[in-house]
């Protein structure tokens, strides 16, 4: 039981380590040594959980994806309205980038060239695309959104604020500030909603603080490769 604890600590040590290293470097520059050195852990430890780059590559994006889609169940779960779980959800995810270097990784990594599938799949992109218009549709079939509002065009001005925020992050982070988001908001919702006035803009979320129970873990020691 102590060896698997150890083992566990280990893999999620590596796991934030490499989301921190794609982060900073992308994929193509990402380099195992860096990884296993940032981790704390030998690179004999680093290849007993993963057994090249790619692989560790994808335990972040899954890692990435199951942070972003509890964060939205969450949101549909706690809001009042499909619009309010829309601007909770992109408020904590904005966070999540901003705060969450396996969140932030995630995104980079699902529009990476140089990740085989990477920029051809979408993976973390994309399903933020598909989960933005389904909800937004679902909004329009509800009545709560404006007049004359095409919920497809609504669907790719947030998915393409939101991804333009997350990119532009990798220069300035204050793109993904809760103020930026809240401005967004603040301009869009008159527009977009049925009744503005009942969709509230808090630093995240309406449903609680917007803690996304990433992947970061203790520190782990060097493991044994066998």
């Amino acid at each position: 039981m102590v060896k698997q604890a150890r083992a566990a600590r280990t893999r999620e040590a590596l796991i934030v380590a490499a989301a921190e290293v794609f982060a900073d470097n992308g994929y193509a520059l990402a380099s195992l040594p860096a990884v296993s050195k940032r981790a704390g852990v030998s690179t004999g430890a680093l290849h007993f959980h993963f057994a090249s780059k790619e692989a560790l590559a994808r335990e972040v994006e899954g890692a990435a994806a199951d942070v972003v889609g509890k964060m939205a169940a969450g949101c549909r779960g706690d809001a009042d309205t499909l619009l309010q779980s829309l601007v909770d959800a992109t408020c904590r995810l904005l966070a999540a980038v901003a705060g969450d270097p396996v969140v932030r990784a995630g995104f980079k990594l699902s529009h990476d060239p140089s990740l085989k599938g990477g920029g051809e799949a979408g993976g973390l992109v994309r399903w933020w695309c598909e989960w933005v218009r389904d909800l937004i549709v679902q909004a329009g079939e509800e009545g709560e959104l404006a007049g004359g509002v095409s919920p497809e065009d609504a669907a790719a001005a947030v998915v393409a604020a939101t991804v333009g925020f997350e990119t532009l992050s990798g220069w300035d982070l204050e793109w993904v500030s809760l103020e930026r988001t809240a401005r967004f908001w603040t301009f869009l919702l008159p527009l977009l909603a049925a009744s503005p006035q009942q969709v509230r803009v808090e630093p995240g979320g309406t449903g609680g603080t917007g803690a996304t129970g990433g992947a970061g873990g203790p520190e782990a020691g060097d493991e044994a490769a066998g």
